[in-house]
């Protein structure tokens, strides 16, 4: 087993995003997709990992931590970007892959068979990744000679019209013998238009050393390139039926697919429901047999078996809904933890909150949380019951099987099996209303005379 290193190339100014994050930390599936290429890499189990970063050193590094990073501050081609790596690998006799940070997609099969050519008795110095385009515009084209391996890349500025024909066609991504890797990169040169150093000339100088190139092909798909928002949006189109092929293979059910979206950490148990339009934030777990009804907005939660959640719920971060638990419509959770068949069926707010085991939260209730200045808790033990609009203000304790009654403040704990209200006394006066209308109607006829007169 030889020993396997990854050089990612970040470095870029990413200027075509018109925007002031740097380009591979733009968020995909609710990620920098820097991370989506770290993790696939890191399915490699490799020795060495080495980011090359650009102008945002600092904000990158911490980025991708806890691999190094090396700063090109010349902008001067790729090949002089993987030599800014040179005093991590310059000893390191194992295959270096050379990899683009905004590259996300890649799949870490394609990987797996570039390192099987390398290892085989072909023993090509260079193995190059390439595609077969739909439009391969201007791509470098792969030329391979008879025997099937790589014998040049060319640029289709270079080309000549038989070799623009060609749509097997250049990725930029490389897997090099790392014995000869810096050899080869010390005698590119740059006398090229753009005066800069270009990776795909060690292929002309290995083939010109006698050495064995080689080509493995990946999906177009895979290999697409984030340079703008346009080619941002696309590659969240292509991870999230990624995510949700997985989603379904694993045995959820997604009534409508294409409405749901997915975080690249979410979760999902088997026979977990979820209907159209909902949307998972980042830190989502879910367990067997829950079932996320449509319109629901769920972020750092944890929804334990067999609950029930929506529609047009919102699950913040922190909520943690417990086995047979209910969360029904216009309802928001936030930090918050309901226990076992614990239910808030509809249009409440219950933040920084313990709902104990099989409590029932009416509607229109709220845990006054926030003074302005602190957050403080609600507590609301087993079995207790909180009639409608109801303001629980915390901080403040409801004991277990108590009962609050509907349109109550609650500023004290209440014990348990105790009734609290707070509600005005009723008060009846027979026969206002009736009064009351004679009255209006009477001046208002009056008034209506006077219009006329």
């Amino acid at each position: 087993m030889r020993k396997t290193a990854a050089i990612i190339l970040a470095a870029g100014m990413g200027t075509r995003m018109k925007s002031a994050l740097p380009k591979v930390l733009h968020p995909l599936a609710g990620q920098p997709m820097i991370r989506h290429l770290l993790q696939t890499v890191e399915g490699l189990e490799p020795d060495e990992v080495v980011v090359v970063v650009g102008d945002q050193f600092g904000e990158l590094s911490e980025a991708v931590a806890p691999y190094p990073t090396v700063l090109q501050e010349e902008k001067l081609g790729t090949g002089h970007a993987v030599l800014m790596a040179r005093d991590h690998l310059a000893d390191f006799d194992g295959d270096v892959f050379v990899l683009f940070g905004g590259d996300p997609l890649i799949k870490i099969e394609t990987l797996e068979a570039m390192l099987d050519v390398r290892d085989s008795e072909i023993d090509p110095t260079v193995v190059v990744l390439g595609f077969d385009a739909s439009d391969p515009g201007a791509y470098g084209r792969l030329i391979l000679a008879e025997d099937g391996s790589l014998d040049a890349i060319v640029e289709a500025k270079d080309a000549t019209p038989d070799q623009l024909e060609i749509t097997l066609c250049n990725s930029g991504v490389m897997l090099i013998d790392g014995k000869a890797l810096f050899g080869l990169l010390d005698r590119v040169g740059n006398d090229n238009a753009k005066s800069e150093y270009y990776l795909t000339d060690i292929v002309a100088l290995a083939r010109g050393d006698g050495l064995s190139c080689a080509v493995v092909e990946g999906d177009e798909e895979e290999l697409l390139g984030v340079d703008s928002r346009v080619d941002l949006a696309l590659a969240e189109m292509i991870m999230q039926d990624r995510l949700r092929t997985r989603a379904m293979e694993n045995g959820a059910t997604l009534s409508d697919p294409g409405s749901v979206f997915f975080s690249f950490d979410t979760a999902l148990g088997q026979d977990v429901s979820v209907g159209p339009n909902v949307v998972f934030g980042p830190g989502v777990t879910v367990g067997d047999g829950v079932e996320i009804k449509a319109f629901c907005h769920i972020e750092g939660a944890q929804i334990a078996a067999g609950a029930t959640v929506g529609p047009f719920a919102r699950l913040r971060p922190g909520a943690a809904i417990g086995a047979g638990a209910k969360v029904g419509n216009f309802v928001e959770i936030k930090n918050a933890v309901l226990h076992p068949g614990a239910k808030v069926s509809h249009l409440s707010y219950i933040g920084d909150a313990d709902v104990g085991e099989g409590a029932n939260i009416g509607a229109g209730t709220i845990t006054c949380n926030y003074d302005g200045f602190f957050k403080s808790k609600t507590i609301i033990g087993k079995g207790a019951f909180i009639g409608s609009n109801t303001a629980l203000v915390a901080p403040v304790t409801i004991g277990e099987g108590a009962v609050i009654g509907a349109g109550s403040t609650i500023s004290r704990d209440v014990d348990g099996d105790a009734l609290a209200v707070t509600r005005a006394d009723h008060r009846q006066v027979d026969g206002w209303a009736k009064s009351n209308r004679d009255k209006k109607n009477a001046l208002k006829a009056q008034q209506g005379n006077k219009k006329k007169g």
